[in-house]
């Protein structure tokens, strides 16, 4: 049974992970995945280097802790010095490292460098936004034809940067753009059976919609289970923003079928496509942005909507069940949760930690027991 007191002492297990980590990822991060559940101290320059400062937040959130600030200030210093620099930053992701470290820090202590850190950061990603397609391209640099066009799914994830920047200036700008990409997404990266595409292609010489294809998924008519994840608490996310009630509409038909496609034990196969008795690999990281997916939708639906206690209900299921794939068997690993995947077709980071998969734990563990001024 789900009871604070157990999901306390599961905090308490990730907080003093946390602790033991400040020397290794002081100024450096963890690789977006490890190796045998260990992962090794990298520079700042991956899409995923945002989930260790917000975990750093999250922690401090929770409890305060000199040690944890200290770090939380470098990095600081080092999301600066990347943005200064331009240090990969051709890419949409610009959401996942800019929200997680300089909006959660303005939220969390009202720093005004980290205040005009975000701004900066969100001017950055608006150089990819495509004024005929409406969206925001996903990958590469914004003049290659192979990816002009392209969004995807994960993308939901990067636009609260840009509704921020919007409420901080006065700017409509960016939420306009913001919304313009997050209703296409709606439109069409979510299928009729509420199933969705990882990525989908919009012409961007006449606006118009091309295809859907997958680039992690099994297939491009599958269901990549970590992109449903993404729409799951993508939608409900912008709906905090811009009010669009259909959002969660339709973040709810995509709870439903990503609920519907669960083994036994209620974390997700790789891709959805794969059910009960598949040797196919779990991956918790999608089960983690889930359970903070369902628990965001719930917190948004009416009072009267019965689907909220059958979603809370249901992420606390897949939480309790994650209970069980956490390193603690591994003493020598330095990560949270095991049995993630990055990309089974490119064969990347398969049955390891992710460094979104254990921030994402974290997020929903806090979640459960606090009211969290969200990062998003």
């Amino acid at each position: 049974m789900l009871t604070k007191e157990r999901i306390e002492q599961e905090i308490e297990y990730v907080y003093n992970k946390i602790l033991d980590n400040l020397d290794t990822f002081e100024t450096k991060v963890p690789k977006a995945v490890s190796t045998d559940y260990v992962y090794p101290a990298v520079e700042n320059e991956d899409w995923t280097d945002g989930f260790w400062i917000g975990m750093l937040h999250l922690a401090q959130s929770y409890r305060f802790d000199e040690r944890i600030q200290q770090v939380i200030t470098k990095q600081l210093a080092v999301f600066k010095q990347r943005l200064d620099d331009e240090v990969v930053l051709n890419h949409h992701d610009i959401g996942f490292l800019y929200s997680l470290s300089a909006v959660a820090d303005y939220r969390e202590n009202k720093t005004a460098s980290s205040r005009e850190l975000a701004l900066r950061a969100a001017d950055v990603l608006m150089r990819r936004y495509d004024e005929t397609a409406k969206i925001f391209q996903a990958w590469g640099d914004v003049s290659d034809s192979e990816q002009q066009g392209r969004m995807i799914i994960d993308c939901n994830m990067n636009l609260p940067l840009l509704y921020f920047a919007s409420d901080e200036t006065g700017d409509a700008t960016y939420r306009t753009a913001a919304e313009n990409h997050v209703k296409l997404a709606q439109k069409y990266l979510i299928r009729e059976d509420y199933s969705t595409f990882h990525t989908f292609y919009m012409d961007i010489k006449t606006g118009q919609p091309r295809y859907g294809a997958t680039a992690q998924g099994f297939s491009d008519g599958s269901c990549w289970a970590r992109g449903q994840a993404w729409g799951i608490y993508g939608f409900p996310i912008s709906y905090t923003h811009i009010g669009d009630a259909s959002l969660l509409e339709s973040a709810s038909h995509l709870a439903d079928y990503y609920l519907a496609h669960l083994p036994a034990d209620k974390i997700a196969y790789w891709d959805l496509v794969f059910t009960e008795g598949s040797t196919e690999e779990r991956d918790t990281s999608a089960s983690s942005i889930t359970v903070c997916g369902l628990l965001e939708l719930a917190k948004q639906l009416p009072l009267t909507d019965t689907r909220r206690t059958r979603y809370e209900q249901a992420a606390g299921d897949i939480l309790t069940s994650l209970f069980n794939y956490t390193t603690k068997d591994y003493p020598e690993s330095n990560g949270l949760l095991v049995q993630g995947v990055y990309s089974k077709p490119g064969n990347l980071g398969v049955d390891e930690c992710t460094t979104w998969g254990d921030y994402f734990y974290f997020e929903a563990l806090i979640r459960m027991v606090k009211s969290w001024s969200t990062y998003w």
